[in-house]
């Protein structure tokens, strides 16, 4: 018999509680037509949850050579399991196989921003088409910023672009000790339910706009909103359009709501360039773009 190791490199932690398993399944509701992306099978745990729910077919991506022999082997004689050997940061930047309307992802920890960026896209180049229904095991730290609401300390950009983009579920908690190894962090499962593009809160000639301002607020997470938004607008124009949108200046970008974001970018769009003064349009004052887990 031959032993499998797990690999630190690529982040694996393999779930084996049961009763986890049991409710990331009922959390994803699925139905008999559902095509399922699955992320990360490692030893097949879930996939067999997953089959054993009646969708119509499961896309398993796993980038572990040691791992593709004994999936292939337990699960190769469903018809509707289908197995892609490679990065799932390079397979989502293809046409999927089936075109999956859901995904189930226990994602590695040390690919959480970039994968992300992948499944939802960003503001202003969302995923299209969309998925359907995602239900994500994360880091719990990342799953708090993404359901977070506002005025809490985990509040930060990624939650306003994750809550902009899509409806947003808290799961369940998932201990260390549900894993095999233990990771060294808890755990998190969410469900995010992406919007139809117009359904969706802002409109996408905003949303550059949007992205500008919560990579520059957030840049200064803990400074008043008068303080860091000046450096795109002049004060004068910055407090109109604050007023306008029923936005405190005073506040901190995390005790607004994404609603809010939304009303002070729509507000802020009425001003046209020459309106700001040169400075105050240079990039340079800005953080550069972070990836969808980080702050920036």
């Amino acid at each position: 018999m031959i032993k499998l190791q797990h690999h630190r490199r690529l982040g694996q932690h393999w779930l084996r509680d049961q009763g986890v398993l049991g409710q990331i399944v009922t959390a994803a509701e699925f139905h008999p037509k559902d095509r399922v992306l699955e992320i990360g099978p490692g030893r097949g745990a879930l996939t067999q949850h997953l089959l054993a729910a009646r969708v119509a077919a499961v896309v398993a991506v796993e980038l572990d050579n040691q791992l593709i022999g004994g999936l292939q082997q337990r699960f190769g004689g469903d018809e509707r399991f289908l197995l892609l050997h490679g990065d799932a940061l390079d397979v989502l930047k293809l046409p999927l196989p089936h075109n999956p309307n859901k995904v189930v992802a226990n994602i590695p920890y040390n690919i959480t921003g970039p994968l992300l960026q992948r499944l939802m896209g960003s503001l202003a180049q969302p995923r299209q088409p969309p998925f359907q229904h995602l239900t994500l095991l994360l880091q719990k730290e990342v799953a708090d910023r993404i359901t977070a609401l506002p005025g809490s300390p985990a509040c930060g950009a990624l939650t306003v672009r994750m809550q902009l983009m899509a409806e947003v579920k808290p799961v369940c908690t998932v201990p260390p000790d549900c894993f095999s190894p233990p990771p060294a962090v808890t755990s998190a499962v969410v469900v995010l339910m992406p919007q139809p593009l117009d359904q969706r809160p802002y409109t996408m000639e905003q949303a550059p706009l949007l992205e500008r301002l919560l990579r520059v607020a957030y840049g200064g997470r803990r400074k008043m909103l008068r303080k860091t938004l000046r450096s795109l607008w002049p004060v004068g124009s910055l407090e109109q359009a604050a007023h306008q949108a029923s936005v405190d200046l005073s506040q901190r970008p995390q005790d607004l709501t994404p609603g809010q974001w939304v009303a002070l970018t729509h507000a802020l769009g009425h001003f046209s360039a020459h309106d700001l003064p040169a400075a105050g349009i240079s990039r340079q004052s800005e953080p550069a773009p972070g990836p969808a887990g980080s702050e920036g």
